[in-house]
């Protein structure tokens, strides 16, 4: 029973409402009091019966209902991304089929929450035939030269599907045997070893965006221009005997295995889809291709049908169908780590609530900076499509005003600014970006507004966004830029905190104040100024934790923890160090990587250590699967990284922007599992497939 205050209020007599409303109803008053402690109680009680059950029950309930069925030994840490929820409810499965492949593979996808796949070893073993017993390949094949062996020594050429998954999870192919151990990942073809297949990046959806232009003809996928392999749309398993395959995992679309499987992959609702002119493309319309480079231009495909490259994410419209421009829309997925900059995933609690007006474009408005004059100062704008919006801003918080600039809930539009993004308020203001990708100019926070006035703005707060580090292909009427400040502030104490984001280079005047956590601080290269003040010299204070930092950093002060700083000194000027802090009395910085070289304050638990030699120092620098934006596996670290940055972290996490990931942990986690699930005699490796 729901107890509000309207219906306690009306189980009292007449009598005394009446006599509470000549009063000004301070009896109702008292009774909506009481009537918010009943609702708090009686969603208590709800909430003790759904704790009975692990499917419904509160996340701190989980490791309790694991101890009943002796699930023990589950490790949980704040503000993670996975549960162990699903390993609690299949432990009595996993018993049941100990040892099984597909058990594996399930409890490796429930303990680190990452799509698996088990592969045994043995299997894939070239073997000799005794001519009196001819072992055949099952289910039994037959060609015209007679029976198949189970595994020929020599790979068959005209096989193109089993070449086109060499060297991947679901290769098929012979082996000789390796005597290494598969533990250590060294080695994998053997008897006893068992491969667990770990997918680190996902597959992040984009719909209804538009294509980047490159001529009549040619487009990419990706709107910010860059080439982006497409993903395929992963297809969740239903049974737990079910051996995962390459729809079950999400991994970059091939072009052969696309051309073969299109109708699997190319719909609305699938890896991707094409509209051109606002008419939807037909499959049968759909030819897949190679799309290099060749020459100024790329390989010639001039037909009949929409040329797709899923390698290279790029589009060929057939000649002469469309009139120039045509205006090509695409669907896809893309590969990345996590949720970090403008994307299209959930995000709404990171909304700030109950602030009016909110205006949405385009339902209220066409044009962004229309809704932003239309807010007086306060309130919010709310983009609710994908598209690129060719304008220059210009915010003006209203005193002790918030104003939220922000992308709908699942939604990445991309801000083409032609000029800088100009932001002001008055005293006490605050301004948010939240959700969105800015491909053109810099975000600035002058130190006097148009008129001449003071600029008081007091915090810009960047959540969930990606300010283009590096260079940067032309948009529309945006032309290519080189490498580029992103941020700069001109006012002093303003307060600019930076949350789940990548950008690029930032300059902020002494007296201001930064915050960066779970971000990418990328100035393209290693040498070049990635934070400092305007003129190059000692920027604003630094407070940064869990997160990467690709470029040099000079800073008045500053506190860092769990950081990596892949920073270099500058070959031109000695005196340009990677890391320089001017006050060392004052600040810390704690397990994070701090290059040699640098100039910091009191170190604890860093690497490298103190009096390291060179070939320790070289040992524990930090292996990225790739340092360039655009790619999957961008700032992802190797896992071929050293220990100390890996597992170097307060938590024994891994230093750097995919902190909050917990993957050492997860892979610890699974490791602890597998000595009770594995059957003796078998030793398992566990496997980054990305």
């Amino acid at each position: 029973m729901s107890f509000d205050k309207e219906k306690l209020y009306a189980l009292l007599p007449a009598v005394y409402r009446l006599r509470d409303d000549e009063q000004g109803k301070p009896l109702k008053a008292l009774l909506s009091v009481i009537a918010e402690q009943v609702a708090v109680l009686e969603e208590d009680l709800e909430q003790l019966y759904d704790d009975q059950f692990i499917e419904t029950c509160a996340e701190w309930v989980v490791p309790y209902i694991g101890d009943l069925v002796g699930a023990r030994g589950l490790q949980t840490w704040p503000e993670a991304t996975f549960s162990h929820r699903a390993q609690v409810a299949n432990t009595l499965a996993y018993r049941r089929r100990k040892g099984t492949a597909a058990m594996l593979e399930q409890l490796a996808r429930d303990v680190t929450g990452w799509p698996s796949n088990v592969v045994e070893f043995f299997e894939l073993l070239s073997t000799t035939q005794y001519m009196n017993h001819i072992r055949l390949r099952h289910p039994v094949e037959v060609d015209l030269r007679g029976w198949k062996a189970l595994h020929p020594a020599t790979v068959d050429l005209r096989d193109w599907e089993a070449l086109e998954l060499l060297d991947t999870p679901f290769e098929r192919l012979a082996h000789t045997a390796d005597v290494r151990h598969i533990e250590t990942r060294r080695g994998l073809y053997n008897i006893p070893n068992v491969a667990i297949f770990l997918w680190r990046l996902a597959g992040y959806l984009l719909t209804d965006a538009p294509a980047h232009r490159l001529d009549a003809r040619r487009f990419r996928f990706n709107p910010l221009g860059f080439d982006t392999p497409l993903y395929n749309r992963t297809v969740t398993e239903k049974e737990i005997t079910h051996l995962a395959e390459t729809v079950n995992v999400p991994a970059p679309l091939r072009r052969r295995l696309l051309e073969r499987d299109l109708e699997l992959h190319y719909g609305a609702n699938q890896s991707f889809h094409l509209k051109v002119d606002d008419v939807p493309i037909d499959a049968d319309a759909i030819r897949i291709c190679n799309l290099s480079d060749d020459g100024a231009g790329w390989l010639d495909k001039a037909n009949d049908k929409h040329v797709v490259d899923p390698v290279l994410g790029r589009i060929m419209l057939p000649e002469g169908v469309y009139a120039d421009p045509a205006k090509v829309r695409v669907s896809f997925r893309y590969g990345f780590s996590a949720e970090m900059g403008g994307g299209q995933y959930g995000r709404a609690s990171t909304f700030t609530n109950d602030l009016e007006p909110l205006l949405k474009v385009p339902t209220h408005h066409a044009m962004l900076q229309d809704a932003l004059d239309n807010l007086d100062g306060n309130g919010v704008v709310e983009i609710e499509n994908n598209e690129y919006y060719f304008e220059q801003f210009f915010i003006n918080a209203a005193a002790d005003g918030k104003v939220e600039l922000r992308a709908a809930d699942e939604r990445r539009p991309v801000i083409a600014a032609t000029g800088d993004f100009w932001i002001t308020g008055g005293d006490g203001s605050e301004v948010t970006l939240n959700g969105l990708v800015l491909a053109g100019g810099t975000v600035r926070v002058p130190l006097e507004k148009p008129g001449g006035q003071p600029n008081e703005l007091r915090v810009l707060r960047i959540s969930h966004c990606t300010l283009l580090p590096g260079a940067t292909p032309a948009i529309g009427n945006v032309p290519a830029q080189s490498p580029t400040v992103r941020i700069r502030i001109d006012a002093p104490n303003v307060t600019v905190e930076i949350d789940r984001s990548i950008v690029g280079m930032i300059r902020a005047v002494e007296g201001a104040r930064v915050r960066i956590t779970d971000s990418i601080l990328d100035a393209g290269a290693e040498s070049s100024p990635a934070y400092a003040d305007p003129a190059l010299a000692a920027g604003a204070s630094l407070h940064i934790s869990n997160s990467t930092v690709v470029g040099r950093v000079h800073t008045e002060l500053i506190e860092a923890s769990n950081t990596i700083f892949m920073s270099g000194a500058d070959a031109s000027d000695p005196s340009l160090l990677p890391l320089r802090v001017e006050r060392l009395q004052e600040g810390c910085v704690r397990f994070s990587y701090v290059p040699p070289g640098s100039r910091v304050p009191r170190q604890y638990h860093c690497q490298p250590l103190q009096g390291d030699t060179a070939e320790q120092r070289a040992r524990v620098r930090p292996l990225f699967e790739s340092l360039t934006y655009g790619d999957a596996a961008y700032c992802q670290l190797s896992p071929r990284c050293a220990a100390e940055i890996r597992q170097g972290a307060d938590d024994e996490a891994a230093m750097g922007a995919f902190h909050h990931l917990y993957e050492p942990l997860r892979e610890a986690n699974l490791r602890a599992r597998l000595d009770e699930y594995l059957r003796f005699g078998l030793e398992a490796g566990i496997i980054y497939a990305s």
